[in-house]
């Protein structure tokens, strides 16, 4: 498959962009500093802003990794938007979008989410409010295939195990009684799904195990 991946040069995009390569797809980066970018791969020098659909035409999935700055956390929802009404009516395209944790639920009954749980960090809930209000509006769209990835908790430079869980809305713990995904399994789990797609118009989220 012919993968962009917006963001390319952050930890999950990094993780998302060797994980493809590996498997031998096409993988392209969009990024703003290519220097910035870890192994030598195509890109596209562009704010995501300023993609047009001639831009995306030649790709088959486009996987927003961007990581807002503390300070513009909304910059989650404002991308979310923008990639939306990009890809709206082509529906050969598919949208995955690395989401944030806090969003899940804390359990079963589904009454309290992560974010708004006690002890949950209060530099971190601008994060986990915007990319929940971007879940909400993929939710709400009706012209586009997406899935949206939760991590874990913690979200971490780890290793590849190729061993991990996935579940829908609830906060998963591995056999420690952790909430971790090492950035390695994730970007596993997410092209397990591009490549064969079980969460069309879904969030799934994934737990592995630690070293």
């Amino acid at each position: 498959m012919n993968i962009v991946v917006i963001g390319g040069a952050g930890k999950a995009g990094t993780s998302i962009l060797t994980e493809a390569s590996t498997r031998g797809h096409q993988v392209t980066a969009v990024i703003r500093h290519p220097e910035k970018l870890q192994k030598e791969i195509p890109f596209i020098q562009k704010d995501l802003f300023d993609l047009q659909k001639e831009d995306i035409t030649g790709f088959d999935v486009v996987v927003n990794a961007i990581s807002a700055p503390r300070g513009n956390e909304q910059l989650h929802v404002e991308a979310g938007r923008f990639l939306i009404d990009l890809l709206s009516g082509m529906p050969e395209k598919r949208l995955l979008v690395v989401g944030g944790a806090g969003s899940l639920y804390t359990d079963e009954t589904k009454k309290q989410q992560v974010m708004d749980s006690k002890g949950f960090p209060d530099f971190i809930y601008p994060t986990a409010l915007n990319q929940a209000k971007n879940l909400a509006d993929l939710e709400q769209t009706r012209e586009l295939n997406w899935t949206f990835v939760s991590p874990s908790a913690n979200f971490a430079v780890g290793r590849r195990t190729g061993h991990y869980h996935t579940g829908s809305d609830i906060l998963l713990v591995n056999s420690q009684g952790q909430s971790y995904v090492s950035y390695e399994d994730y970007a596993a789990a997410l092209l397990d799904e591009i490549e064969q797609p079980k969460h069309i118009n879904q969030r799934f989220t994934v737990v592995s195990e630690l070293d």
